[in-house]
Protein backbone atom coordinates (compact mmCIF):
# COMPACT_ATOMS: atom_id res chain seq x y z
CA UNK A 1 0.00 0.00 0.00
CA UNK A 2 1.37 3.14 -1.36
CA UNK A 3 0.55 6.45 1.11
CA UNK A 4 1.66 9.93 1.58
CA UNK A 5 2.10 11.47 5.24
CA UNK A 6 1.27 15.33 5.63
CA UNK A 7 1.74 17.40 8.70
CA UNK A 8 -0.09 20.66 9.03
CA UNK A 9 -2.34 22.36 11.67
CA UNK A 10 -5.38 21.68 12.70
CA UNK A 11 -7.33 24.19 10.65
CA UNK A 12 -5.96 22.69 7.45
CA UNK A 13 -6.26 18.86 8.80
CA UNK A 14 -8.69 19.07 11.48
CA UNK A 15 -11.38 17.17 9.02
CA UNK A 16 -9.57 14.29 8.19
CA UNK A 17 -8.25 13.96 11.32
CA UNK A 18 -11.42 13.48 12.53
CA UNK A 19 -12.50 10.90 10.28
CA UNK A 20 -10.01 8.55 11.49
CA UNK A 21 -10.04 9.71 14.72
CA UNK A 22 -13.99 9.02 14.74
CA UNK A 23 -13.81 5.90 13.54
CA UNK A 24 -11.05 4.52 15.76
CA UNK A 25 -11.43 5.92 19.17
CA UNK A 26 -15.07 6.57 19.09
CA UNK A 27 -16.67 3.93 17.13
CA UNK A 28 -14.10 1.00 17.47
CA UNK A 29 -12.79 1.58 20.60
CA UNK A 30 -16.04 3.07 22.25
CA UNK A 31 -13.90 6.36 23.67
CA UNK A 32 -16.93 9.05 24.85
CA UNK A 33 -16.97 11.74 22.51
CA UNK A 34 -16.72 14.90 24.51
CA UNK A 35 -13.19 12.81 25.78
CA UNK A 36 -12.29 12.90 22.17
CA UNK A 37 -12.38 16.36 20.90
CA UNK A 38 -10.14 18.92 23.22
CA UNK A 39 -8.77 22.66 23.16
CA UNK A 40 -5.03 20.91 22.25
CA UNK A 41 -5.98 20.13 19.22
CA UNK A 42 -5.97 23.38 18.06
CA UNK A 43 -2.57 24.06 19.16
CA UNK A 44 -0.91 21.02 17.83
CA UNK A 45 0.98 19.38 14.90
CA UNK A 46 -0.75 17.03 12.93
CA UNK A 47 -0.08 14.38 10.63
CA UNK A 48 -2.54 12.50 8.47
CA UNK A 49 -1.77 9.84 6.21
CA UNK A 50 -3.70 9.46 2.70
CA UNK A 51 -3.90 6.10 0.42
CA UNK A 52 -3.36 6.36 -3.37
CA UNK A 53 -6.92 6.82 -3.57
CA UNK A 54 -6.76 10.04 -1.81
CA UNK A 55 -8.67 8.22 1.51
CA UNK A 56 -7.06 9.37 4.89
CA UNK A 57 -5.89 6.43 6.75
CA UNK A 58 -3.93 7.51 9.71
CA UNK A 59 -3.47 10.05 11.82
CA UNK A 60 -1.90 11.43 14.68
CA UNK A 61 -0.43 14.76 16.65
CA UNK A 62 2.12 16.48 18.35
CA UNK A 63 1.62 18.77 21.45
CA UNK A 64 3.88 21.85 21.96
CA UNK A 65 5.52 20.65 24.86
CA UNK A 66 6.43 17.30 22.80
CA UNK A 67 3.70 14.56 23.68
CA UNK A 68 2.18 12.47 21.15
CA UNK A 69 -1.21 11.94 20.95
CA UNK A 70 -4.03 11.00 18.87
CA UNK A 71 -2.61 8.01 16.72
CA UNK A 72 -4.98 6.34 14.76
CA UNK A 73 -5.16 3.98 11.86
CA UNK A 74 -8.25 2.94 10.01
CA UNK A 75 -8.54 -1.41 11.24
CA UNK A 76 -8.66 -2.14 7.45
CA UNK A 77 -5.32 -0.60 7.00
CA UNK A 78 -3.16 -2.05 9.85
CA UNK A 79 -0.14 -3.71 9.78
CA UNK A 80 0.67 -1.70 6.45
CA UNK A 81 3.58 0.76 8.14
CA UNK A 82 1.25 3.41 8.16
CA UNK A 83 1.04 4.05 11.96
CA UNK A 84 4.87 3.47 12.03
CA UNK A 85 5.18 6.81 9.38
CA UNK A 86 2.74 9.04 11.13
CA UNK A 87 5.14 8.25 14.23
CA UNK A 88 8.77 8.67 12.55
CA UNK A 89 7.32 12.12 11.06
CA UNK A 90 6.15 13.21 14.86
CA UNK A 91 9.36 12.31 16.13
CA UNK A 92 10.98 14.08 13.60
CA UNK A 93 9.12 17.42 13.88
CA UNK A 94 9.92 17.21 17.58
CA UNK A 95 13.45 16.94 16.93
CA UNK A 96 13.61 19.77 14.15
CA UNK A 97 11.66 22.71 16.78
CA UNK A 98 14.44 21.54 19.32
CA UNK A 99 12.47 19.01 21.53
CA UNK A 100 15.23 16.72 23.44
CA UNK A 101 12.79 13.89 23.90
CA UNK A 102 9.27 12.61 23.17
CA UNK A 103 6.66 11.20 25.57
CA UNK A 104 2.93 9.77 25.13
CA UNK A 105 0.51 7.72 26.39
CA UNK A 106 -0.07 3.88 25.04
CA UNK A 107 -2.44 1.71 25.38
CA UNK A 108 -0.94 -1.80 26.81
CA UNK A 109 -1.79 -3.72 23.26
CA UNK A 110 0.56 -0.60 21.47
CA UNK A 111 3.15 -1.03 23.93
CA UNK A 112 5.27 -3.06 21.86
CA UNK A 113 5.04 -0.94 18.72
CA UNK A 114 6.55 2.25 20.48
CA UNK A 115 9.11 0.04 21.92
CA UNK A 116 10.32 -0.14 18.38
CA UNK A 117 10.88 3.56 17.84
CA UNK A 118 12.91 3.92 21.13
CA UNK A 119 10.12 4.44 23.89
CA UNK A 120 10.44 3.03 27.44
CA UNK A 121 8.37 2.86 30.04
CA UNK A 122 7.51 5.13 32.58
CA UNK A 123 5.42 4.15 35.62
CA UNK A 124 2.62 2.99 36.29
CA UNK A 125 -0.32 1.33 34.09
CA UNK A 126 -3.68 3.67 33.91
CA UNK A 127 -6.87 4.17 32.78
CA UNK A 128 -8.10 6.50 30.94
CA UNK A 129 -11.39 6.44 28.67
CA UNK A 130 -11.72 2.99 29.96
CA UNK A 131 -8.51 1.50 28.23
CA UNK A 132 -5.63 0.73 30.12
CA UNK A 133 -1.83 2.90 29.20
CA UNK A 134 1.32 3.39 30.27
CA UNK A 135 3.60 6.35 30.08
CA UNK A 136 5.93 6.41 27.65
CA UNK A 137 9.31 8.53 26.86
CA UNK A 138 11.89 8.30 23.71
CA UNK A 139 15.05 10.41 24.21
CA UNK A 140 17.30 11.38 21.42
CA UNK A 141 20.95 11.23 21.34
Amino acid sequence: MTFDITLGNWRALGDAARVVRSAVFIDEQKVPVELEWDEMDAVSLHAIAVDAAGQVCGTGRLLPDGHIGRMAVRRDVRGQGIGAAILAALMRAAQARGQSKVMLNAQIQAQAFYARFGFVCEGEEFEDAGIAHIHMRCRFV
